[in-house]
């Protein structure tokens, strides 16, 4: 008997048909941010970060063109089971060298993307993008109390909502189309309201349109503080979850957006009694908003336990968020998109039905003993046989290919 064949039968003893797992496992797609293979830079032109964001690090290799970074994604993907999206920022548009404002975006500036997703067979997602612009140079974009301003972000923002139906029409997929401000105040400011006030204006402005949602998914991303908006967001989660219920979008929950001892498992359950579908971003916070790799930590595998305890998986819209620009970056894709899928896989195999039996029976006992022998069973062969029938490398046998890219490709840009 191999460890795959025994790892199932202690499995099958819990009452756990790992065969469905995989099933079931193969029908959530995890949606991959490009973002991460070119420290948040894009295309639109070589400016440093700002508006909230920030990239440490600067480890050789990063991709300084859409060919280089379809090129690392190729080889992401070929090291990540299970089915994938692609989640992309409008400063990732080819315009063939000519300048476009971002007001002017069109869906021909992703049709290289758009032929990548389609080769790949994978869905692609999408964001405005409103930082690193001189637009954004005060820390408000689409509730400056500038009008000339604001109109310019509402404009960019109903652009890139057109340019993400375009993308769900063309691979027959829907996009979700995810919209976050970095304004905020600094200090503690006198009125608060007049912000949220011309924000809630702003997006009703974006939204007018009716969009099918057979294309296109609207999401609202809510956030404690940013950097230069310690004191204030102006899109808090109170205000974003006040929108997404009385608008019909979805309520995007990052996972380094709240306190430190906040956690988005819990707030999963609690949402989606009020709203069909929501979105994460799933990041890992350290001490604040700093988008880590995303390691195989309590609080993942909790995210994932609340989605498949729950049937919430065709329901929550799973992507990832972070960026890390000290370590390689296609090894950054891979580490945190493998933790993503183990997360959901080991979800798939807790002993659902005697975790239930032992709750509702008040055996609080053996729920607890459950949930910790549960931690001790043979997992790592199961997912080495989900990443061999996923035709990827299982184990720690992929890394060796992370080593030859650097070797053959980016030690050399």
């Amino acid at each position: 008997m191999n460890a795959f064949d025994f790892a199932k039968q202690i499995y099958a003893d819990f009452n756990v048909d790992v065969e469905k797992a995989f099933e079931r496992l193969d029908k959530i797609p995890v949606s991959i941010h490009c973002w991460q293979g070119d420290d948040v830079n894009g295309f639109e032109n070589d400016s440093a970060l700002d508006g909230g964001i920030q990239v440490t690090g600067n480890f050789p290799g990063r991709a300084r063109n859409a060919d280089e970074l379809r090129a690392d994604l190729d080889q992401a993907w070929q090291l990540i089971p299970g089915p994938k999206r692609l989640n992309v920022h409008a400063i990732y548009a080819e315009t063939n060298g000519k300048k476009v404002s971002r007001d002017e975006l069109e869906l021909e500036h992703f049709a290289r993307w758009i032929d990548w997703a389609k080769a790949n067979h994978a869905g692609l997602d999408f964001n405005p993008s409103c930082f690193s612009h001189p637009l954004a140079s005060d820390g408000f974009t689409i509730s400056n109390a500038d009008e000339g301003i604001r109109n310019f972000w509402i404009r960019h923002c109903i652009a890139c909502r057109k340019i993400a139906a375009g993308l769900g029409k063309a691979l027959d997929n829907p996009c979700v189309t995810n919209y976050w401000f970095p304004d905020g105040f600094k200090d503690v400011p006198y009125d608060r309201l007049a912000a949220r006030e011309r924000l809630k204006s702003a997006l009703d402005e974006v939204f007018a349109e009716e969009i099918s949602k057979k294309y296109n998914l609207d999401a609202v991303e809510c956030k404690l503080f940013g950097i230069g908006a310690e004191s204030c967001t102006v899109g808090s989660h109170e205000f974003y979850m006040g929108y997404a219920v009385s608008r019909d979008k979805l309520l995007c929950l990052d996972a380094g957006h709240f306190h430190p001892t906040e956690v988005i498992s819990d707030k999963i359950s609690s949402t989606l009694l009020f709203l069909d579908e929501i979105l994460l971003h799933v990041s890992r916070g350290v001490r604040w908003d700093s988008d880590h790799v995303v390691t195989l930590s309590e609080e993942l595998q909790a995210i994932a336990s609340e989605i498949i305890r729950h049937n919430f998986d065709q329901r929550v819209h799973i992507g990832l968020d972070y960026f890390d620009g000290s370590i390689n970056r296609i090894a950054a894709w891979v580490i945190g998109s493998r933790n993503m899928r183990k997360a959901l896989l080991q979800a798939l195999l807790e002993p659902a039905a005697m975790l239930k039996a032992a709750e509702d029976s008040k055996d609080n006992a053996k729920r607890l003993a459950l949930l910790e022998e549960n931690k001790t069973l043979p997992f790592a062969a199961v997912w080495d046989e989900y990443c061999a029938r996923s035709g990827v490398p299982g184990s720690f046998d992929w890394y060796a290919k992370i080593e030859q890219y650097q070797k053959d490709v980016l030690s050399k840009r």
